[in-house]
C-alpha cells in the first residue's frame, strides 16, 4: 500500500464524528431482502474502531443504479434492519444524503451513535464529481474514511472530491487490505505464480493479462473469451461467443506469452449446448471443434484435470473470471473444478487471491470464501489498481 496513505490505526476517533464512505451496494431480492451481506460484514471492523474510540460514524453508500433522483426501489433504508443486526445495536438514518434532516441528526450524533445516509447516488452530483455536493457532505463529519475498495477506481463525489475538504483523510480496514493483498501477488509473489482469466470478453480483460505477461509463470485462459482464441487458431466454434475483431489480438497475446517464457493453457475440450438454458440438451466438443448450432458454455473434463493440475502446484494464484455460465447448475463444473483446485492449493500453503465480482459469486456459491487466502470485494477496482492505474478513491487520500 501506498506508505503515504494513513489508515484508521493512525488517528483516535475520541469525540470525532467519522464520515465513513463504505460500500453498500448489495445484491436485494423482489422484497427488498439483502440477499448477500459480504459488503456489510466487510466494513464492520472498521466502523467498530471508530466506536471503541469513542467516536461516532456516518455511514454513505451508494445502492444500484437509480435514473435521475430519488427511487424507493434503490433506497438504502432497505438494508437498515441488516445492518443493525450485524452491528448489534440501533442505526439511525437520514432520508436524505446532504439536506437539513441530514445535517440535523449528524449534529446530534454522540459518541458511540451511527448514521446512515440516504443513497448517494439520488444526485447525479454524486458521480459527476461535483465540488459544492462534495462540501456538503463534507461538512457532516471531522475525519473522511474510505472502506469503499469497490468504487475506488470512479472519481465520484463520496469517493475522492470529498477529500478535499478534510485536514484528516484515511482508509478503512478494509481498503487497506485490498490494497495490502493485491501488492503481494503484484511486487513479491512467490512462485510458480499462476493468474486465471475467465470471463466473457478479452476486451475486458486485455490490459490485465497483458500486465500478467511480465509477471506470471502460467496464465490459465477459460471462459466465453476462450473461443475467440479458439476461432482465430482456425478453429470452429459453433455459436460460440465471438470478439471477431480482437482475433489478431489473441495471435499477438499468445505469441508474447511464448517470448516471455510464460505457460498458456487454453481448454482443450468444451461442455456444449444449443440453447442458451440450464436444462437444454448438452454435448462434448474437443476446442475449435464445436459444430454449427451448438455452443460452448464450460471448459469440458479434460480442460478441468490439466488447469487444476496447474493451480494445485502454484503458490500464488489470482485468479478473475469464470469457466463457464457458473450461474446456471448444469455449466458450473468448470468453475468449480478451478474453485477445488484453489482450496487445495491454499490448504497446502499457496497465496490465492480471488479478484472480485463473478469469481467473487462463484467462491461463495460454491461455499469457499472461508478456504482462500483473500476474496476482493471490488473487480473493476482490483483490475484498474493491477493494470497499474491511479485509483482515484486511493490517490485522494494522500496528504
Amino acid at each position: 500500500m501506498n506508505s503515504r496513505i494513513k489508515s484508521v490505526d493512525n488517528l483516535s476517533f475520541e469525540g470525532k464524528k467519522a464520515l465513513v464512505r463504505v460500500d453498500f451496494n448489495v445484491p436485494l431480492d423482489a422484497n427488498f431482502n439483502v440477499t448477500d451481506d459480504t459488503r456489510i460484514e466487510a466494513a464492520l471492523p472498521t466502523i467498530e474502531k471508530i466506536l471503541s474510540d469513542g467516536g461516532s460514524v456516518i455511514l454513505m453508500s451508494h445502492l444500484g443504479r437509480p435514473k435521475g433522483g430519488a427511487d424507493e426501489k434503490f433506497s438504502l433504508k432497505h438494508i437498515l434492519l441488516d445492518l443493525e443486526k450485524s452491528l448489534d445495536r440501533k442505526v439511525k438514518f437520514a432520508p436524505d444524503c446532504i439536506g437539513d434532516e441530514a445535517v440535523q441528526l449528524s449534529a446530534a450524533l454522540k459518541p458511540g451513535e451511527i448514521l446512515l445516509l440516504e443513497n448517494l447516488r439520488f444526485y447525479k452530483e454524486e458521480t459527476a464529481g461535483d465540488p459544492e455536493f462534495s462540501k456538503k457532505l463534507a461538512s457532516l463529519g471531522d475525519i473522511y474514511v474510505n472502506d469503499a475498495f469497490g468504487t475506488a477506481h470512479r472519481a465520484h463525489a463520496s469517493t475522492a472530491v470529498v477529500a478535499d475538504y478534510f485536514n484528516d483523510k484515511v482508509c478503512g480496514y478494509l481498503m487497506q487490505s485490498e490494497l495490502e493483498n493485491a501488492d503481494k501477488v503484484l511486487e513479491k509473489p512467490e512462485r510458480p505464480f499462476t493468474a486465471i482469466m475467465g470471463g466473457a470478453k478479452i476486451s475486458d480483460k486485455i490490459l490485465i493479462i497483458e500486465k500478467l505477461l511480465d509477471k506470471v509463470d502460467n496464465l490459465i485462459i477459460g471462459g466465453g473469451m476462450s473461443y475467440t482464441f479458439a476461432k482465430a487458431k482456425g478453429g470452429k466454434i459453433g455459436d460460440s461467443l465471438l470478439e471477431a475483431d480482437r482475433m489478431e489480438l489473441t495471435k499477438e497475446l499468445e505469441a508474447k506469452a511464448k517470448a516471455k517464457g510464460v505457460n498458456l493453457y487454453l481448454p482443450v475440450d468444451n461442455i456444449t449446448s444449443k440453447e442458451f438454458a440450464n436444462d437444454a440438451e448438452q454435448g462434448v466438443a474437443n476446442s475449435g471443434e464445436i459444430p454449427d448450432g451448438w455452443m460452448g458454455l464450460d471448459i469440458g473434463e479434460e480442460s478441468r484435470k490439466i488447469f487444476a493440475e496447474v493451480i494445485k502446484n502454484s503458490k500464488t494464484i489470482l485468479w478473475n473470471g469464470p469457466m463457464g455460465v457458473f450461474e446456471m447448475s448444469s455449466f458450473d463444473k468448470g468453475t468449480k473444478a478451478v474453485a477445488d483446485a484453489l482450496v487445495e492449493a491454499t490448504e497446502n500453503g499457496a497465496f490465492s487471491l480471488i479478484g472480485g465480482g463473478d469469481s467473487a459469486a462463484a467462491i461463495n456459491k460454491f461455499g469457499y470464501g472461508e478456504k482462500v487466502s483473500f476474496v476482493s470485494t471490488g473487480g473493476g477496482a482490483l483490475l484498474e489498481h493491477m493494470e497499474g492505474k491511479v485509483l482515484p478513491g486511493v490517490k485522494a487520500l494522500e496528504p
